[in-house]
């Protein structure tokens, strides 16, 4: 019994996670750029996001994450989306013992990298990170990651919260898949290999 990890995450082409969604969400350290996803949403960006709520069977958040999300997506009707992540399991992973409203939802209060590899330890499928960049940091640092799919933006932002921060564990990848939306957004998947190889060229 093992979970697969999967680091869903949306970024621009320079790797900045901060803010997706739009003005607000995340403003911290001054950042200005809240919102740069919504210009390039389409048809096959939703697409490509009801397929990964489909094959997930649990979602992982950080605090911050979840209480964006959890002040949004109680609400969304059935119909709209709201069925398949209001009823899945979700976990919160949060130094701080909390309660948690939203329903289906467990918190793993401690050390995200211990409270992590036992619940990937103890349940079955695939378990996908929404947003929560200071915790996908702590997953990549602990080698937890197994997967990564990301929506690659085509905006340029210069600063933000960023994917592969300095510090992150060095790892090899496999491109496992790709594609692109109407709107130029880049579809990508890859697989954790390990530790990088490394070579010389010439």
């Amino acid at each position: 019994m093992a979970s697969k990890l999967v680091v869903s995450a949306f970024v621009s082409l320079d790797g900045v996670m901060q803010a997706p969604g739009g003005p607000g969400e995340d403003d911290s350290n001054g950042f200005p750029h809240g919102g740069w996803l919504a210009p390039h949403v389409d048809e096959v960006f939703g697409q490509i996001m009801g397929d990964q709520l489909e094959r997930a069977t649990g979602m992982l958040l950080g605090r911050k994450s979840y209480d964006i999300l959890s002040s949004y997506w109680p609400d969304v009707p059935d119909e709209e989306g709201g069925a398949r992540i209001n009823s899945m399991p979700k976990y919160v992973a949060t130094r701080t013992p909390r309660t948690a409203a939203w329903r289906n939802t467990t918190v793993l209060a401690g050390e995200a990298a211990e409270t992590i590899a036992e619940l990937k330890r103890s349940t079955d499928g695939e378990i996908m990170t929404q947003g929560s960049t200071d915790l996908i940091h702590t997953l990549q640092r602990a080698e937890l990651v197994d997967e990564y799919r990301l929506l690659v933006f085509p905006v340029v932002l210069g600063e933000g919260k960023r994917l592969f921060a300095e510090g992150t564990a060095p790892a090899g990848l496999k491109l496992t898949g790709s594609t692109a939306t109407g709107a130029g957004v880049l579809y990508v998947t890859y697989a954790w290999e390990g530790k990088p190889r490394y070579g010389s060229v010439g």
